[in-house]
């Protein structure tokens, strides 16, 4: 996450120090913590109980132990040095500012470790998760999806694992907008590796990351089933794009409907095994969705007149450049250029710049849903475009970001 300054920690009240000893108290869940709360009155009376009151509050004997040694109490003035010198907050359930939507839920956290902007934890908020191993056509449409919905002020929420939760990321990012990355380990522990990058320009576009996992968390494979609830909770929806049948989305979807919220799915081709999860869960009543309007026009009125709210207010600041012209281009196509082009079939041309005839060329083969390798490319064009002129052409194309190189000499459309 790169350098951070260190420097004499600010003191913690006595209740946030009671809540993160309770969070770092082997043994105590989240459903334990807020009954023993419920039992205590205020968070703070914790420190001040001796063994036999802290057993009658019917918590395990070694939790008991922990907290009446002082060590739960050490662990967590600890814990609150390590978070705040890494310029990280802590956020618990007695904080006025700890999201709505999250605190509803079942089990909703005690403790968040927070990175970045506290207060768009509790922006509205679309999910968006599928398989860590998409198709060109699943990464497209989540990265599309999440572009055009955060381009409206919609807060793009994911796990920022590999494959349609980074896409997500990077679409809301590529709009100017605001995303939330859940992680299942330590804010400070950035997983998978390859994403570090990722993780430094969501804080740097005043994004979030934020865990119920301390500092230095290691990335169990416990703890990411268990962050999802995190994803849904915090959501006003979760939007399915590409999932297997074993894949663990199906725990963030369940999480979704038991949690009442709203369900979305991007429908596949049924020969895919990355299909069958949106697939399945369209047939079972998820919203089948395939533009940004298909989850505009979903939300409630309240919603979407504060994400319009919003989106009048940035138009009318000094904010121009690319998010302004991507707004222009989506009122002028309706649907946006990407669904345009999604109607149109893969003749459609690039909006923008008029294309030279070797870039039109190779932008007329290549599709959305399904890649093309190099040397097909160079096959097909043979007798028509120099080798010279395609590897121009694709570099040209692919700087002005009308088409993405994947692993292998591989290349797709934009959606």
């Amino acid at each position: 996450m790169g350098p951070q300054t260190t420097c004499a920690s600010p003191p913690a009240t006595e209740t946030t120090l009671a809540w993160l000893a309770m969070a770092m108290t082997p043994g105590l869940g989240p459903r334990r913590i807020q009954r023993v709360v419920g039992g205590l009155g205020e968070a703070a009376e914790l420190f001040r109980l001796p063994l036999t009151a802290l057993e009658a509050l019917q918590i395990p004997v070694v939790s008991a132990r922990f907290i009446a040694e002082g060590k739960a109490r050490k662990a967590a003035e600890e814990e609150w040095q390590k978070t705040t010198e890494g310029g990280c907050s802590v956020m618990t359930l007695a904080d006025d500012d700890y999201p709505e939507r999250l605190r509803e839920i079942f089990d909703p956290p005690p403790v968040l470790w927070v990175r970045g902007d506290r207060g768009l934890l509790s922006q509205p908020a679309i999910a968006v998760v599928g398989t860590r191993a998409p198709s060109a056509y699943g990464s497209g449409m989540a990265e599309m999806l999440s572009r055009d919905l955060a381009a409206r002020r919609m807060v793009i929420l994911s796990g920022m694992a590999r494959g349609i939760d980074t896409a997500a990321h990077k679409g809301a990012l590529s709009a100017g907008g605001r995303t939330v990355a859940v992680w299942g380990t330590g804010i400070d522990v950035v997983y998978p590796k390859e994403n570090k990058r990722l993780a430094e320009e969501i804080i740097l576009a005043s994004g979030t990351i934020v865990s119920e996992q301390p500092m230095g968390t290691f990335p169990a494979p416990q703890n990411f089933p268990l962050r999802n609830r995190i994803i849904s909770g915090m959501s006003v929806g979760v939007l399915v794009v590409e999932a297997g049948e074993q894949s663990g989305t199906r725990v963030t979807a369940r999480c979704a409907l038991e949690q009442n919220r709203e369900v979305y799915a991007v429908p596949g081709n049924v020969t895919s095994r990355n299909a069958w999860g949106p697939n399945t869960l369209i047939k079972q009543g998820a919203r089948l969705t395939a533009t940004w309007e298909d989850i505009w026009e979903d939300l409630r009125s309240q919603i979407r007149l504060e994400l319009e709210g919003r989106l009048e207010a940035a138009q009318d600041g000094d904010r121009i450049g690319e998010q302004e012209n991507l707004f222009a281009i989506s009122a002028e196509s309706g649907a946006g250029v990407t669904a345009s082009l999604l109607r149109q079939g893969h003749s459609a041309m690039p909006p923008g710049l008029p294309l030279s005839p070797a870039e039109a060329a190779v932008y007329g083969l290549l599709r959305m849903d399904e890649t093309l390798h190099l040397e097909e490319l160079l096959e097909q064009l043979e007798g028509q475009v120099t080798s010279a002129e395609v590897f121009t052409a694709l570099f040209e194309l692919e700087l002005n970001n009308h088409i993405r190189q994947l692993p292998g000499k591989n290349y797709v459309r934009r959606m």
